[in-house]
């Protein structure tokens, strides 16, 4: 859907985001399906989906009968699809679920809440595909400091241009809080707010350059915009916040989560 802003940023292909971000998203995903308590018997939509790392989560979980999935980006849509065939997949936004009320027992969107163009009108969506004492949940990256990969690429770009646009600051709800406002602002109840850790190895810093080059998320597009030249003194930098890794090396990044419950 062209006019939902965090799309736009996102037209790369599953592979690519894979590379990039998927391999942070993976082993998020079971972590956040315990916060979100998935049990068998349950119905749950996945919200944002992307190519389905907490989507595969809820099926190996619950069932394939028992999850569906929605995202805004064609061949994400394709790829969840092909990914668990016979899933029950649509193309839509958060903004506009295509499912009735109360169809769900919890409505889960995992690393999507920064790029919404309405978050609050996506967690009045989510609200409303869950049952009465259901659950709705979300997590995103803590930009601002723990999510180490864009943490140090942001403050490599701004050490270079005072204009960068860094995620840090000019996404919402990575910070403490911020979620938790969000869902009580939405009248839901009985707020829960924790924090997920996960780790990447990357084989040596040209492994971790490369996935930039496939242009995902803003830091992907951000470097796509600069020059051959300016590229190259971005790497450079980058590889210097990063304490200049001459082999393997390990990465941390922080989720904040929450759930909440839908009142009657």
């Amino acid at each position: 859907m062209a006019d939902v802003e965090g799309v736009r940023t996102f037209q790369a292909d599953a592979e690519a985001y894979d590379a990039f971000m998927g391999r942070y998203s993976r082993q998020l995903a079971p972590l956040f399906a315990d916060f979100c308590g998935l049990k068998t018997g349950q119905r749950v939509l996945d919200v944002g989906c992307g190519p389905g790392a907490f989507t595969s989560v809820a099926v190996v979980r619950l069932g394939l009968e028992a999850v569906s999935a929605v995202d805004p980006v064609p061949h994400f849509v394709e790829e969840n699809r092909s990914r668990h065939p016979g899933l029950d997949v649509r193309q839509a936004p958060a903004e506009q679920i295509p499912y009735g009320d109360g169809e769900f027992d919890i409505a889960a969107s995992q690393l999507v809440f920064h790029f919404l163009s309405d978050a609050e009108q996506s967690v009045r969506e989510m609200s409303r595909v869950v049952r009465v004492g259901g659950t709705v949940a979300a997590c995103v990256w803590d930009f601002a400091e723990e999510m180490e990969m864009l943490r140090a690429f942001w403050d490599a770009a701004l050490s270079l241009w005072t204009d960068a646009p860094d995620e840090g600051h000019v996404m919402r709800f990575g910070h403490e809080r911020e979620l938790a406002d969000l869902m009580r602002g939405g009248g839901l109840a009985d707020v829960v707010e924790t924090t997920l850790t996960v780790t990447s190895l990357y084989e040596s810093f040209a492994e971790l350059w490369s996935t930039f080059l496939g242009g995902i998320g803003p830091a992907g597009a951000y470097v796509l915009t600069r020059s051959p030249d300016d590229r190259n003194a971005l790497r450079e930098a980058f590889h210097h916040r990063l304490g200049s890794p001459t082999g393997p090396f390990i990465l941390g990044a922080v989720a904040r989560a929450v759930r909440a419950v839908t009142p009657a």
